[in-house]
């Protein structure tokens, strides 16, 4: 059997979602890195913080960033594996990998997240739209001035632009047969051309931090093209990524090529699980969310 780990990507982190680790010391040096980027304690800022810190776009991408790192670290020995990462979570790819340290996986996140508020505006967001082909959806955020960010299976296509754009091509949507479509609780507009000015800068971040060799038997999958990323040489697609809409359901259909038959999602959340599961429903498709115990999914990784 073939394991895939999958990277989240922002939008479902929760309260309680470092909840499974709090006692793990595998967790303690990230979270503590994570800490010390965002100046606040990571289990109290998850637990306290107003929503609007908890999804805001720095916020959100330490904390989903650091999440796939410590469900990882918590779990090791994972074993020969591929990796994958959706949006952000492509950070969090690379990390499990071993091409960085956790700490500068961070460090990385945090530059990267800059890059992107300094490119992008105050009120920009993500939608979603489902359930319309793509030629209608291309026309649709044409007409409103937005980007189709992420191509995911199933006809579900996630949208980048202002929040009032967004939140019009939703609407749109469903008036023209759309399964469903609306904004959800991202305040960037990732892969879209409104951040092309974050590309540059952050290339140069990652100019600065060499990569190192993979860790042995995992094999990392770049987003940008679903190839296999080796050396320094996916640097330029990481960076691209930023204003370039990602072709997820390519990504899944190169991990399934490639012998794949089981996938955990490290989370936070299960929306990458469930795309899976509906896509290719003869896979085995877990979530670490789906588990209520460390040792259940050690468990599971092992048969």
């Amino acid at each position: 059997m073939t394991l895939a780990l999958l990277c989240s990507g922002q939008g479902r982190q929760d309260r309680a979602m470092f909840g499974l680790f709090v006692d793990h010391p595998a967790a303690a040096p990230i979270l503590a890195e994570a800490t010390a980027i965002l100046g606040q304690d990571v289990h109290q800022l998850v637990r306290t913080a107003a929503d609007d810190r908890l999804h805001a776009n720095a916020t959100s991408q330490i904390l989903c960033v650091a999440r796939g790192l410590t469900a990882a670290a918590c779990l090791e020995p994972i074993g020969p594996a591929l990796v994958a990462g959706y949006s952000v979570g492509e950070m969090t790819a690379w990390g499990i990998a071993g091409r960085w340290s956790p700490a500068a996986t961070l460090r990385l996140t945090a530059a990267r997240a800059a890059a992107m508020d300094a490119a992008g505006g105050a009120e920009d967001g993500l939608g979603f739209v489902r359930g319309l082909p793509r030629d209608a959806v291309e026309a649709l955020v044409a007409r409103f001035d937005c980007g189709i960010a992420i191509v995911n299976p199933g006809l579900l296509f996630v949208i980048g632009g202002t929040r009032a754009q967004v939140a019009a091509c939703c609407d749109a949507a469903l008036a023209q047969g759309a399964a469903s479509a609306r904004p959800i609780a991202v305040r960037v507009a990732s892969h879209t051309r409104r951040l092309s000015a974050a590309v540059a800068p952050f290339h140069a971040a990652l100019l600065e931090a060499q990569p190192a060799r993979p860790i042995r038997g995992r094999t990392l999958i770049g987003a940008t093209d679903a190839t296999i990323v080796r050396g320094a040489a996916g640097i330029a697609g990481l960076a691209a990524q930023i204003d370039t809409t990602i072709d997820w359901a390519a990504t899944l259909e190169a991990l399934v090529e490639r012998g794949v038959d089981r996938l955990l999602e490290l989370g936070p959340g299960t929306a990458l699980a469930d795309m899976v599961r509906a896509a290719y429903p003869t896979l085995d498709v877990r979530a670490v969310d789906d588990f209520r115990s460390l040792a259940g999914i050690t468990a599971w990784i092992a048969r």
